[in-house]
């Protein structure tokens, strides 16, 4: 297992993390994304969107649970699913996301513990906002984008054995 922990300061920085991500992916990848609300999770996979060159805006997909943004060009889609209102295995397994998996690289919010089901091969990133409640959410002081967030980003499997994902966060390893 690889394990890399960075700190970006705002919301910028987290969605220029999630492009410099975007380059390491590819289509079948699966990222599963934890942390409290308003962490930034949604943040990160807009940059993955604009990392990979897709149509749309990334924007939450709580209550649609799943949107698909088209690539523009050669690179994959993106599938960017959020598991919170979901209670269940079957509910999971009722989006069918095993059928664009291999084609697309499949962001899901709140997916922990839910769709790792879904690869052996995967990389989950938990975002927390160390200002707010002390819990890692954020408070409406936060709201503005303007803190910090810790990111820490665990490959599993042997997709992601030989990975440099310190390489690839490099600009915020510390």
């Amino acid at each position: 297992m690889n394990d890399v922990t960075v700190t970006v300061p705002d919301a910028a920085a987290t969605r220029a993390l999630g492009e410099r991500l975007a380059g390491v992916l590819r289509a079948g990848d699966l990222v599963l994304l934890s942390g409290p609300l308003g962490a930034g999770k949604t943040t990160l996979t807009q940059g993955i969107g604009t990392g990979l060159g897709v149509r749309g805006q990334v924007a939450s997909p709580t209550f649609i649970i799943a949107r698909v943004h088209p690539a523009l060009g050669a690179g994959p889609d993106l599938v960017h699913v959020d598991a919170y209102r979901l209670g269940s295995l079957e509910e999971v397994d009722a989006l069918d996301l095993d059928t664009s998996l291999e084609e697309s690289v499949t962001v899901v919010e709140w997916g922990e513990g839910k769709v790792e089901a879904l690869a052996e091969d995967r990389l989950e990133v938990e975002v927390r906002r160390p200002r707010g409640g002390g819990d890692g959410a954020a408070g409406p002081e936060d709201l503005a984008g303007a803190s910090p967030r810790e990111v820490r980003v665990t490959a599993v499997g042997a997709r992601w054995a030989q990975a440099d994902l310190a390489g690839v966060l490099a600009p915020w390893h510390r």
